[in-house]
């Protein structure tokens, strides 16, 4: 049996959503799907106060050394302007390029819409209003369903629908 590639898991440094870090973990620790966390800066403190260490800093992370990538919401999407940040939507590009599954939670789903990777895809309905005109802007059709894949894009448009997603999430990770 080929060894499960890791995954990378982006959090934005400051003010991540808490609950989704903690379900994922939950899980991948449950599923021994392997993960890194990755964010800019090494310390990363979440809107209700958890705090997170990056495994490796985003700038350093490579495409080819992950078997996927999750971009992770919360409140630090959109304070820290993180859909517009360059060397970020080059990540989420290069990931694309390579059919590597790309998982976009939430308002993250933002950042995948930004790195036009969601053109003429289905992408889950946003919670976030503004992540909702985005994503039509960038020609991606809006799906009811909770957890939607289009190619190689998993979009969840809701975190709090997690927990009812994760199968879809693991058997795309071949983790089940």
């Amino acid at each position: 049996m080929v060894p499960m590639q890791s995954t990378l898991v982006f959090l934005p440094y400051k003010d991540f959503k808490d609950e989704t870090l903690s379900t994922i973990r939950l899980f991948f620790d449950r599923w021994k799907v392997p993960y890194s966390i990755t964010s800019y800066k090494a310390l990363c403190t979440g809107y209700h106060g958890a705090t997170c260490k990056a495994d490796i800093l985003t700038g350093k992370a490579s495409v080819q050394d992950f078997g996927s990538l999750m971009l992770l919401d919360g409140k630090g999407i959109d304070s820290l302007l993180l859909y517009e940040y360059r060397p970020l939507l080059d990540m989420v590009i290069l990931f694309s390029k390579a059919s590597k599954p790309i998982f976009a939670i939430g308002n993250a789903i933002k950042i995948a819409a930004r790195a036009n990777i969601v053109k003429g895809k289905q992408v889950s309905l946003p919670s976030d209003e503004n992540a909702k005109v985005l994503v039509q802007q960038f020609m991606a059709t809006l799906s009811a369903k909770p957890l939607e894949k289009s190619d190689n894009l998993y979009t969840i448009g809701n975190s709090d629908m997690l927990s009812e997603v994760i199968d879809g999430i693991l058997d795309a990770l071949d983790a089940k």
